[in-house]
């Protein structure tokens, strides 16, 4: 089960570009395809939010190529695009706090750089398909339990707008110029490489820092918001399917996820489990645009990917929880 193959094509002939491939889902993704033989991955990563530890193990492997710059830069996505045939857009500025307190740089990076990876993939002499990290922020207002794609409410956060933006551009490309994108809607990823420091990290990494330093972590609201959480190997195996999937699946969105939700006072106890710690957690106020509860509705991406997620919530917590 350690390391599954998502894969049928021969990837030794073929060239990818990560962007954001020094961050956490991005990193994943660049181990599996050298790990995999592909003939060429080169990550685009301005190391804002990517960490240069996380390709640490590849700076040896001839395939593997690390371009320092940043998407909202056009000349520079058209650079790293040179000679590439798939890419995987996972370069942007996540949390929803995060764009609270600073709209104005999610949607440069988010809008702006998103934008630039079309129009270079439009000008692109080589490039066959762009997959690209959508957000379940995207499903916004809707009460609607599990989230289905056709589906959304309206988004509760800067960063949720910035992530159906994405969706509406992708769309509009695909109808104007033909180029080929699919879209990924990640819920709540988690897994080895995913930061518990900033002001930004992520419950999981958080949680997994406070059990091992010992000290009771702050969980926001009274814990019983519930989430679909996603081990990463789940997401890296979405974005190989979506790259060599068929027709039918180009210009659609899909949800990413296990398709089953745990509440973060349960994930909590968990890891607690795991980790043979006990440590009573505080309780403060829930945070603004946080949704309440989320569970994907996965049959698309079953249908019209392949995608069929190998690692349970509990799987991936051993497996993080190990590596950490």
């Amino acid at each position: 089960m350690t390391n599954p193959i998502y894969h049928t094509t021969d990837l030794s002939k073929i060239t990818f570009l990560i962007t954001g491939g020094a961050g956490f889902i991005g990193s994943n993704l660049v181990e599996y395809l050298l790990h995999s033989n592909a003939k060429k991955v080169r990550v685009l990563d301005n190391l804002s939010t990517g960490f240069m530890k996380n390709l640490a193990a590849f700076q040896d492997n001839p395939n593997f190529e690390f371009m320092e710059g940043d998407i909202r830069n056009l000349e520079t996505c058209k650079k790293a695009m040179e000679g590439i045939d798939y890419v995987s857009h996972q370069a942007a500025l996540g949390s929803v706090p995060r764009s609270i307190n600073d709209p104005v740089t999610s949607n440069e990076v988010n809008v702006s750089g998103f934008l630039n990876m079309l129009v270079a993939q439009k000008e692109s002499k080589t490039l066959k398909r762009l997959v690209y990290a959508a957000s379940s922020s995207t499903y916004g207002d809707s009460k609607n339990l599990p989230k289905v794609e056709g589906t959304i409410g309206k988004p509760l956060s800067p960063y949720a707008v910035t992530k159906l933006v994405n969706e509406l551009y992708a769309d509009v490309f695909y109808k104007t110029y033909g180029i080929q994108t699919i879209g990924l809607r990640y819920f709540n990823v988690f897994g080895p490489n995913q930061s518990p420091t900033g002001a930004y990290a992520a419950v999981i990494p958080l949680f997994m820092q406070a059990l091992k330093d010992e000290k009771a972590p702050t969980i926001n609201g009274d814990g019983e918001q519930t989430r679909d959480f996603t081990f990463v190997q789940n997401a890296v195996q979405a974005n190989i399917r979506a790259f060599f999937a068929k027709e039918e699946a180009v210009n659609e969105v899909f949800n990413v996820a296990y398709g089953d939700r745990i509440s973060l006072n349960t994930l909590w106890n968990d890891l607690q489990a795991i980790s043979d710690k006990n440590l009573k957690a505080f309780y403060g106020p829930p945070r603004k645009g946080d949704v309440r509860d989320s569970l994907a509705n996965i049959d698309k991406a079953k249908n019209l990917l392949g995608y069929n997620p190998l690692f349970s919530v509990k799987d991936g917590l051993e497996i993080t929880w190990k590596k950490f």
